[in-house]
């Protein structure tokens, strides 16, 4: 059944189309340029949940522009796409309210607000392709949007972290590039269909989809942040509060691990993937990343720093719930999708929160800071708690299925990566928690925690996106929660694995 073929463009433009509004606006128009941002993105999320609906009820949407004969823009809203938008529409609205607080009495407001709704966009586009070529187009957009978000403040500092980004983030494209015209020659097509395209291809020519995909997860990796192309990430944390935020949660490092979940489930198809020997090198890749994310993270004193490093490790819980080919495995990385984008948002706005209104930026700053701010501090306990796996908060369903799908799977040994990861976790989250509620303010305090009042706008968002990580872990079994709706996903991904026979959360 199809329908209403331009409603997934209507709501890229959400995004994309008000992008030269806010750019045009002079940097006085601080009333009208916050009514576009709050409006847009208000109506993005409206749109999204009349899309989801939709296609929850069975409808088809499919809208195509040639380009070259057989090569195709292709805008498409299935399930995987839905869970993406989802995410995007909603964190965009939420970290919108709090970026207008943050930055709507700093300099350059007109140009980061133009590049903020281009990159939301773009994750949009990236969500919505319909073939590897249309999601190299917004991948490589998504790049040249977030590289100004990235040297907003203009410091040396910034522009180097700018620099590394780009070599990091284009070299990816141009490798993505390869694999994407590596598959057309190969294919024939560069659609995303469930099952794959290349059974054929595996068939015949094995090592040519071998080395495809060394290409494919190469150019991805680089934004999943996996090892060895994870550098960018933690330098790339000079870019303010709420850039880090949608750096971490919805857009750059999510399109990676998104792209990987499309390549291996739809370029490939997870019986081919398994077939030629695919997936056990990729699960061991997020292994290595899981765990060395996790060291790092321990050493950094920067609270932005450590947090970054728990994203590399954290992100590649995606990856390897797609590697270990299995359903229920398969559920945990769709929902980690999810409520990692909540937890690491949260913590992101709360420690900009802890730097405006306390001057708070390292951890052995941290001293009586939740005394000081006790509505930010509880916001990111609840999302350090959920992160490290405590139940029923998010992080502990997604880690709950990941183990169960490891033990499906035969592969025992991700029992002991996800204890291991769990206690690294701890390890570099409760000194934080503990500092932060335990401990009297000494010397090492700025200002002995003179506290600078931070408006609502600041205040709000971490509040709501931590009520998120509870309501997604309490309500995990809910009607179009993010776990009954990953449950959708599989059983189109996974066909031999009937809707009714997938878990349900515990």
């Amino acid at each position: 059944m199809t329908d209403a073929p331009l409603l997934p463009l209507f709501i890229l433009l959400t995004s994309l189309g008000i992008a030269p509004l806010l750019f045009a606006l002079p940097e006085r128009s601080a009333g009208l340029r916050t009514a576009i941002n709050l409006g847009a993105a208000g109506l993005k999320v409206a749109l999204v949940a009349w899309l989801s609906w939709k296609v929850s009820q069975g409808v088809i949407y499919d809208l195509r522009f040639t380009v070259l004969p057989g090569l195709e823009l292709k805008l498409q809203a299935d399930p995987l796409a839905i869970l993406f938008i989802a995410l995007s529409a909603v964190l965009w609205f939420i970290t919108t309210v709090y970026s207008v607080g943050y930055l709507e009495k700093g300099p350059h407001r007109a140009r980061f607000f133009g590049f903020f709704s281009l990159c939301v966009g773009a994750t949009v586009g990236i969500a919505l392709a319909g073939n590897l070529f249309t999601f190299l187009i917004f991948y490589e957009l998504l790049t040249l949007a977030t590289y100004p978000l990235v040297i907003h403040r203009g410091t040396a500092e910034a522009l180097r972290a700018g620099r590394i980004y780009l070599i990091y983030t284009l070299g990816g494209g141009l490798v993505l590039l390869l694999g994407t015209l590596g598959l057309w020659v190969l294919a024939g097509s560069t659609d995303f269909v469930p099952g794959g395209i290349l059974s054929d291809v595996a068939v015949a020519a094995p090592l040519a989809a071998q080395l495809l995909f060394l290409v494919l997860i190469a150019g991805l990796g680089v934004k999943a942040a996996l090892v060895p192309f994870h550098a960018w990430l933690p330098i790339a944390m000079v870019a303010p509060a709420p850039v880090s935020a949608l750096l971490h949660a919805v857009a750059v490092v999510k399109a990676g691990a998104f792209g990987i979940m499309r390549v291996v489930y739809e370029v490939y198809g997870i019986e081919t993937a398994q077939a030629l020997g695919l997936t056990a090198p990729l699960a061991a890749i997020a292994a290595v990343t899981i765990l060395y994310g996790s060291l790092r993270a321990l050493s950094q004193d920067d609270i932005k720093r450590r947090l970054a490093w728990s994203t590399v490790s954290q992100v590649s819980y995606i990856t390897l719930g797609v590697a270990l080919a299995s359903p229920i495995a398969a559920i945990g990385a769709l929902a980690h999708l999810i409520h990692q984008g909540l937890m690491k948002i949260t913590m992101f706005m709360a420690a900009g929160n802890l730097a405006e209104g306390l001057g708070v930026k390292k951890v052995s700053q941290m001293n009586g800071v939740g005394r000081a701010m006790p509505g930010t501090m509880a916001a990111f306990t609840l999302a350090a708690l959920a992160m490290i796996g405590l139940p029923p908060l998010a992080g502990f369903v997604s880690k709950w299925y990941l183990a169960t799908g490891g033990l499906e799977a035969g592969q025992g040994w991700v029992i002991a990566l996800l204890l291991g990861s769990s206690l690294l976790n701890a390890g570099y989250f409760l000194p934080m928690l503990h500092r932060a509620w335990f401990v009297e303010p000494g010397a090492a305090a700025p200002d002995g925690l003179a506290h600078r009042r931070i408006g609502w706008m600041l205040a709000a968002p971490p509040l709501a996106t931590a009520a998120l990580v509870l309501i997604a872990g309490g309500l995990a079994n809910a009607p179009f929660s993010p776990l009954e709706w990953t449950r959708f996903i599989v059983a189109l991904e996974y066909p031999q694995a009937a809707f009714d026979d997938l878990p349900e959360a515990f």
